[in-house]
């Protein structure tokens, strides 16, 4: 048996159940104190780190007795992230305890404020729990390495289900009473998750539905925009190599599209918006003109989309190529006028959807949008 002294997020006992996967209450744990150390936010992250400081005190909690199986568990959703564990010695009220703590690498993070444990749960607490439950879903499975590989993306899906929650009900179906879910997992982890349920659903003729069995591509929410100048009266669009379109089968994987991007953790889609139409086209939006939102394929993907339309300076736009060499891209930004954009519409030329929406918008509302040109 082992003793353990969390210093931050693990402090939260519904995070913590979720990583050990038993109640806390089974657990022994009390607070507890360590001398000449402080616990700061990481600089422009959602999590802690500790530093050593004279005279300082570290609130944390200490976890007693945990199982060579807890441990193992915790190093899976530590490890990857080159957290190690270190002896320290803790006050209680109980007197000195000999314990471990995770510390990250010498000089891995640069401290910035005083951390607060209930601001992380105000504001990030949701997320990290939500994050928690894909992370350990793959215990056993994959290695810490491979999680930390993939956790901006398990953190960027968690993020958006929880933003999801907020969405209006539709009025006439209550999910929690109107679907059983029979059994669920996790089958896949890479860029993007699947899942997979056995569920029943509450039919039209108010019975339930025999047991179905059905899969989802989960993405997180993604923000689109394209933008438009209403004095030029041109649109720029962007054209890059799409793989699904590729693996597909499909003879033309490069597709023209508007300017689109996943929305991160903290991110609103109006920021992720303007954010991707300067990495991608070099565009500086004026102001967005909201065209939507909706699930992108609600038979085979969670992906939800913020579609837009962003009035912009478009003189001298379109010109070299954009894209983040850090994420693979390379893109090609160019300016089409109203008409050549409607005549693609027309003879089917449009093979992106949020494009094809974002035109036919655009199509209903440029008169209003060129009077205030």
């Amino acid at each position: 048996m082992r003793n353990l002294f969390f210093f931050g997020t693990l402090r939260s006992l519904p995070l913590l159940e979720i990583i050990l996967g038993r109640k806390a209450e089974q657990v022994k744990t009390c607070p507890a104190r360590l001398a000449d150390h402080a616990v700061h936010w990481v600089e422009g992250a959602s999590y802690p780190t500790i530093v050593r400081r004279s005279g300082a005190t570290a609130e944390g909690l200490l976890a007693r007795g945990l199982t060579e199986a807890d441990i193992d568990r915790l190093v899976f959703y530590e490890g990857g992230f080159g957290y190690a564990l270190r002896p320290v010695t803790v006050e209680t009220e109980a007197g000195p305890v000999q314990a471990e703590m995770f510390c990250p690498p010498e000089g891995q993070d640069r401290p910035g404020p005083d951390w607060s444990l209930e601001e992380w749960e105000r504001r990030w607490g949701p997320t990290s729990r939500r994050a928690a439950e894909e992370v350990m879903a793959f215990y056993g499975r994959l290695s810490p390495q491979k999680i930390a590989r993939r956790f901006p993306q398990i953190r960027r899906r968690a993020w958006c289900w929880v933003q999801a929650q907020s969405r209006p009900e539709d009025g006439t179906h209550d999910v929690a009473r109107d679907v059983e879910i029979l059994d669920h997992k996790r089958a896949h982890l890479n860029f993007f998750g699947i899942e997979e349920a056995r569920l029943r659903f509450r039919r039209f003729d108010g019975t339930m539905s025999a047991p179905i069995e059905r899969s989802a591509q989960m993405v997180g929410d993604a923000a689109v925009v394209l933008p438009y100048d209403p004095r030029l009266d041109r649109v720029l669009l962007i054209q890059q190599f799409r793989a699904p379109v590729f693996l597909a089968g499909d003879p033309a994987p490069w597709v023209w599209e508007p300017v689109a991007g996943l929305v991160d953790p903290g991110e609103t889609p109006e920021e992720t918006a303007r954010r991707e139409a300067v990495e991608e086209a070099g565009v500086t939006l004026d102001r967005l003109e909201r065209v939507g939102k909706s699930f992108a394929s609600t038979g085979s993907s969670g992906e939800f989309l913020h579609l837009y339309v962003g009035i912009a300076d478009l003189a001298g736009a379109g010109q070299g190529t954009g894209g983040l060499d850090a994420e693979g891209e390379d893109i090609l930004p160019r300016r089409f006028s109203f008409d050549a954009l409607m005549e693609m519409v027309d003879r089917g030329a449009v093979r992106d959807m949020p494009l094809l929406a974002t035109a036919l918008w655009l199509g209903r509302h440029r008169d209003r949008l060129r009077k205030g040109a």
